[in-house]
């Protein structure tokens, strides 16, 4: 194996330890908002609004999918169904004042993590490694990257 070969095995695995603690952590941040449900009430933040099927389409989920998510979240008084001003037949999901407060409440939780994981990191290796995820997910060609935490900074293996 060259030291590329090996790099790429220690990014995926620590890529896959990240992506397990992410949907674990989300939990633990607030009891009904899973790690896909935290993603789409930001983007619907982001973007101000969008219909299920712009969320399927983005993210490549399949669409039952999010429509089971869209349902635990209305059902939760999260997000709300409002008819598109330009198509009345369209409905356009938006956060509630609830699904603002809850999103902001676990976004703060996640901060205070990354800034308590990091904390001991100097200035320059945050700012390198800030630019190292901002190149990868922009190389990615999938969906864009929702809300979320960075994995732990895990040195490669030696070629012994």
């Amino acid at each position: 194996m060259t030291a590329a070969d090996i790099a790429i095995e220690t990014i995926h695995h620590e890529m896959t330890a990240f992506a397990r603690r992410a949907r674990a952590s989300a939990g633990r941040l607030h009891p009904e908002l899973s790690l896909v449900s935290y993603t789409l009430l930001g983007h619907l933040e982001e973007r101000g609004g969008c219909r299920a099927t712009d969320l399927a389409a983005h993210y490549a989920l399949d669409k039952s999918t999010v429509s089971r998510q869209v349902s635990a979240l209305e059902g939760a008084g999260l997000i709300e169904r409002r008819s598109d001003p330009q198509d009345q037949r369209v409905q356009v999901l938006h956060l509630t004042a609830a699904g603002t407060e809850i999103l902001a409440q676990v976004t703060a939780s996640r901060r205070v993590a990354f800034r308590e994981r990091l904390s001991g990191w100097p200035e320059e290796d945050l700012r390198r490694f800030a630019g190292y995820l901002q190149r990868y997910n922009a190389a990615g060609g999938g969906p864009e990257p929702g809300p979320g935490t960075a994995p732990e900074p895990r040195p490669a293996p030696s070629r012994a």
